[in-house]
């Protein structure tokens, strides 16, 4: 993710999200969740006319599932508070708390509400193309989790964003490289305030689609993540290159979140542009988007959802967002909807300190065919969904719709 276009190459974020105690509340555990960002107004930055839709628009209705809000930019700013800008929406050049960088957007509490209460999670994203996003030791990564949480989430400050509002998580979008130093115990840190509290929570990232990531690659795999959002665009493993075995890599992302993940019930989305103006490359038509995402929920368990770049994009583009969320089809849920928790005795990375306070067997869709007798596929196994498949093996099976087999 970057600003306005999020064409920047290279990208890591992490999202923190909150459920809602609610019939409708978002569930993790699916596999058709929409996760759309908000606040760039890329589609200006592109070119386009207007400001961006109020948030509110975007919660109408059941299409859009997660709402991360972009961006905080810097870690560190005037004041040695953070600075939160979110464009023509609410900018910090125009109404900040005084002596910070922090814009005032309490006039989005109600929105932020009413969004809430129709079971959508409305996250914070940290980072953005040009954000000053790092620390110096995991100390300064603790500390910044405490600002983090009486900012935003759970606790109380005089310089609350959205005010009353509690928003439902974070999301870490850092884009400038360098050490990773601290984030990890950030993320502990947060996990550590969270725990007892009313709201479930969750850890989520979106990682490019080159593995492994090149920012955020090691926290991947040092703490517990409930789903990760992978940009399939901007680079040559995009969904534009989704028949290439050879570039085309879900399936490694998927033995990611069975073999090295902590959680083994992460969920892995399909980032993706919402329009052609939104990214470099990786755009494609809702229709394609939404076939590449059933035959994806077919193939691997881990499947989530698809992630879009971003609202305003979606909006200007004949409502992207309402086209994918119908093309890609109904999905399921596993029923293993709960937060991670963490042994709050110590905030360092280590793999001990997380464990999931519930387990189950994720569930697919998918056909195993039984393969041909005779040709190439005499020595092939049917397709099982429950194994993982690197791009090689994945060339030998084709799909329609959610029956796979060798050809």
């Amino acid at each position: 993710m970057v600003f306005f276009t999020r064409s920047k190459s290279l990208a890591s974020s992490v999202v923190l999200a909150a459920g809602l105690l609610q019939a409708t509340a978002f569930d993790n555990s699916r596999s058709d969740n929409l996760a759309v960002y908000y606040g760039q107004n890329s589609y200006a930055a592109a070119g386009g006319s207007g400001a961006q839709p109020s948030l509110s628009t975007f919660c109408e209705d059941d299409t859009i599932n997660a709402i991360p809000l972009a961006f905080l930019s810097s870690f560190f700013s005037t004041g040695g508070l953070p600075e939160f800008d979110m464009a023509s929406t609410c900018s910090a050049s125009g109404n900040p708390f005084p002596g910070t960088s922090i814009a005032n957007c309490q006039f989005m509490a109600d929105q932020i509400k009413a969004c809430q209460a129709k079971g959508k999670i409305i996250t914070v994203s940290l980072g953005g193309a040009t954000g000053d996003s790092t620390f110096t030791s995991d100390a300064q990564g603790e500390q910044f989790a405490d600002t983090i949480w009486n900012l935003f989430l759970g606790g109380t400050s005089s310089t609350r964003p959205f005010g009353t509002a509690v928003l439902d998580g974070i999301d870490l979008d850092i884009e400038g490289g360098g050490s990773t130093v601290g984030f990890a115990a950030f993320v502990n840190k947060i996990r550590s305030h969270a725990k007892g509290a009313s709201k479930q929570y969750y850890v989520t990232a979106a990682p490019q689609c080159v593995f492994p990531d090149a920012n955020l690659g090691p926290i991947l795999n040092a703490v517990a993540f409930d789903a990760i959002y992978v940009q399939f665009y901007n680079n040559y493993c995009g969904v534009q290159n989704y028949d290439n075995a050879n570039a085309w890599n879900f399936g490694t992302w998927d033995n990611w979140a069975k073999t090295q993940a902590i959680n083994k019930d992460v969920k892995v989305y399909i980032g993706a542009p919402a329009s052609s103006t939104a990214a470099g490359s990786g755009y494609i038509s809702a229709s394609a988007l939404g076939q590449i995402a059933k035959d994806t929920r077919a193939k691997y368990s881990s499947f989530g959802g698809v992630m879009l770049w971003d609202a305003s994009q979606a909006y200007a583009n004949n409502h992207y967002d309402k086209q994918i969320k119908t093309d890609m089809g109904t999905g399921s849920a596993t029923g293993s909807n709960n937060a991670v928790v963490v042994n709050t005795t110590s905030t360092k990375a280590t793999s001990s300190m997380v464990t999931a306070t519930a387990t189950s067997t994720q569930t697919t869709t998918a056909t195993s065919t039984s393969t041909s007798t005779t040709g190439s596929c005499a020595t092939v196994s049917a397709w099982n969904a429950a194994t993982t498949y690197v791009a090689s093996q994945q060339s030998t099976y084709k799909c329609v719709s959610h029956d796979c087999s060798c050809f």
